[in-house]
């Protein structure tokens, strides 16, 4: 499809395909699997909360009656959830796509860490996707399918620590999450060199919302509610931010877009607003240097190592 012919509101026909998207409970998560759904695909839509899963759920039956939808209890900041989640979708056929964008967006004040024993923000933005599309490669790779790994505008705006990704020392809220986006993006890049170089048929692809806010995002029952502060100070934030609708365009393009290609970083053409396109990402995330370094943490942190990328032959189904 030519690129100027994308239209965000009326997406390709997807009927028989079968999409992940993580963190479907709200936000930018529920927003794509509202606008999946609408065009016919599978939506397997996963979060760690079963409550607030199944009211999502309701709230994309309730505008998309014939959806076609399953739901997944998966928690990105424990591994044992991802690896229990991806034994459940890797048996079944082909898996076209994955969204990995489950993550935290307001980190705690102080240092957390997780049952396996690593930094909370990181590891539920970073370490728990990095595992997931590993366990899923091979059900992506015989559908000849994607994933799109969810980077933040905020990687330009704040330097990397690469000696210290877990923040031990020095942590706080705001250093934590770009901590976690770079690596989340240099995964997602360095993850396209690797199946690139093994000949894998599954495209890696990093997109960004913008400055999506709760505040210009529409009432759903059970899903977003935003009070009147928050959207007095969305209303006061206009010029340079959109709804958590409208931030999900991005990730959705690059995710179904049959012109959209491994190795790309997509996002609003106004870079914190606008209609979804090609844009340049910060060069800390690209720099292969910076992706083997947060490869090999990832790697020996989930203790997950990638098939087919180290000489195991690939068999397609």
């Amino acid at each position: 499809m030519a690129r100027d012919e994308w239209d965000p509101r009326k997406l390709p026909d997807l009927t028989g395909r079968r999409y992940l998207v993580t963190g479907s409970n709200a936000g930018l998560g529920f927003f794509a699997c509202l606008q999946l759904a609408e065009a016919g695909a599978h939506v397997i839509m996963s979060a760690r909360n079963p409550s607030r899963l199944s009211r999502a759920r309701a709230a994309i039956l309730a505008q998309v009656p014939d959806a076609d939808l399953e739901t997944l209890a998966l928690d990105t900041s424990n591994l044992g959830s991802v690896r229990a989640a991806a034994a459940t979708v890797r048996g079944r056929v082909g898996l076209h796509g994955v969204l990995l964008n489950a993550g935290i967006v307001h980190p705690p004040k102080t240092r957390e860490v997780t049952l396996d024993g690593h930094e909370l923000v990181i590891a539920t933005n970073a370490l728990g996707h990095y595992a997931l599309a590993g366990a899923l490669l091979p059900a992506l790779a015989a559908a000849l399918g994607r994933m799109v790994w969810l980077g933040s505008v905020s990687t330009m705006l704040f330097p990397w620590d690469p000696v210290d990704p877990e923040l031990v020392n020095d942590y706080t809220p705001w250093r934590a999450y770009v901590q976690s986006k770079v690596a989340t993006s240099a995964l997602g890049f360095e993850a396209d060199r690797r199946l690139r170089a093994a000949s894998v048929p599954v495209a890696s692809i990093v997109a960004h919302p913008g400055y999506s806010l709760g505040g210009r995002t529409r009432r759903i029952a059970g899903v977003s509610a935003p009070s009147r502060r928050k959207r007095f100070i969305g209303g006061l934030q206009a010029p340079i931010s959109q709804s958590k609708e409208r931030g999900a365009w991005a990730p959705i393009r690059a995710l179904v877009d049959p012109d959209a290609e491994g190795g790309q970083f997509w996002g609003p053409a106004r870079t914190y607003t606008g209609a979804p396109t090609l844009g340049k990402p910060s060069p800390v995330t690209t720099d292969p240097d910076v992706g083997a370094r947060m490869w090999h943490y990832a790697e020996h942190a989930t203790r997950t190592e990638w098939p087919y990328l180290k000489g195991k032959k690939l068999r397609l189904r």
